[in-house]
């Protein structure tokens, strides 16, 4: 039996990155070994379907969040933790450190001599699905239990809890609309890329198109990106913000959702969900949708046009069951 009393996960800082950590998480639970999630507060509620042993909220300030990670600890009495340090960040790796918690994690941001357990990345320029679940196997064996292999299928495997269900229907009900009968887009994508914006600029025409077609496009961003996504596709019906979790479930009831390769590819690409992910500025081969049902377009070098993006989009919603 492991001596091991529980296993501390800091999971990455931002959505997308959070989902493509699924499969690293999966892993870890199906040790049987209680895991505590140390994440940004906004995955409490896209992880609720989880049995965890905890949750504690990181904030970004090192000491904060060292100090929240120490008093659970003792709190909960784990005497001999493991750590799996995602991030690559020195302060990640010092909060651990310095709350008495010994942790696996690559070697980077000069963290070797406060890892207990470095493991080199490797050579291969890998998926970040992959290149987390090789740091998170790595670090399993060293600690002598079993790491479960990714799924032969591209899948990360979101678990809905039924609220997030019901809050998704809810959402979809009051704005009047009919599962597998709307177009879900998303217009945003925070932050820039190697100094480029991660918008496809055709958003507003491809909405107007898609309505001459007899289709019905909403969107629903965050309150932070109400105003952006109003600007970039002011015909689309915005539908009011929802929590991740009920989000995630509204990508599922969408015929299609079209997304730029960012945190909404990839809650689609979690929960499962048709979507047509546009790239322009990113590696689709790095960071592109992990599923089965996604469909890319465009490449880090050149925005796909408006007349290719209405193409694919009707060829996929003509192919929905039932159309």
């Amino acid at each position: 039996m492991s001596s091991i009393s529980a296993i501390y996960v800091r999971l990455p800082n931002w959505i997308g990155d959070v989902c493509m950590s699924l499969p690293s998480l999966h892993a870890l639970l199906h040790t049987q070994l209680p895991v505590v999630v140390c994440a940004r507060p906004w995955a409490r509620d896209l992880l609720a379907a989880y049995r965890l042993a905890g949750f504690i909220e990181m904030k970004g300030r090192w000491r904060e969040d060292r100090a929240a990670v120490h008093t659970y600890r003792k709190k909960m009495q784990h005497a001999h933790p493991r750590g799996l340090l995602l991030p690559d960040s020195l302060s990640s790796a010092m909060v651990f450190k310095f709350a008495g918690v010994p942790s696996a994690g690559y070697r980077d941001d000069g963290r070797s001599l406060i890892l207990r357990w470095p493991v080199n990345k490797p050579a291969a320029n890998l998926h970040a699905v992959e290149s987390w679940h090789h740091v998170c196997a790595q670090a399993l064996r060293r600690w002598g239990l079993h790491a479960q292999p990714l799924p032969a299928r591209r899948e990360l495997g979101l678990r809905l809890a039924e609220r997030h269900k019901a809050e998704g229907r809810e959402a979809m009900e009051q704005a009047g609309l009919q599962a597998g009968k709307f177009v879900l887009i998303a217009p945003t994508a925070t932050g820039l890329h190697q100094g480029k914006v991660k918008v496809w600029p055709h958003f507003d025409a491809l909405t107007r198109r898609l309505q001459r077609h007899g289709h019905t496009v909403v969107m629903c961003p965050p309150p932070a990106e109400t105003d952006e996504a109003m600007r970039n596709a002011p015909h689309a019906t915005c539908l009011p913000s929802v929590k991740l979790g009920a989000f995630a479930t509204l990508t599922q009831l969408a015929s299609l959702v079209v997304c730029n390769d960012s945190g909404v590819s990839h809650l689609a690409a979690a929960a499962g969900a048709r979507q047509l992910t546009l790239f322009g500025v990113t590696q689709r081969e790095r960071t592109g949708p992990w599923s089965e049902t996604a469909v890319c377009l465009g490449s880090a070098h050149e925005w796909p046009s408006l007349e290719q993006t209405e193409q694919l989009a009707l060829s996929l919603l003509s192919s929905q069951p039932g159309s």
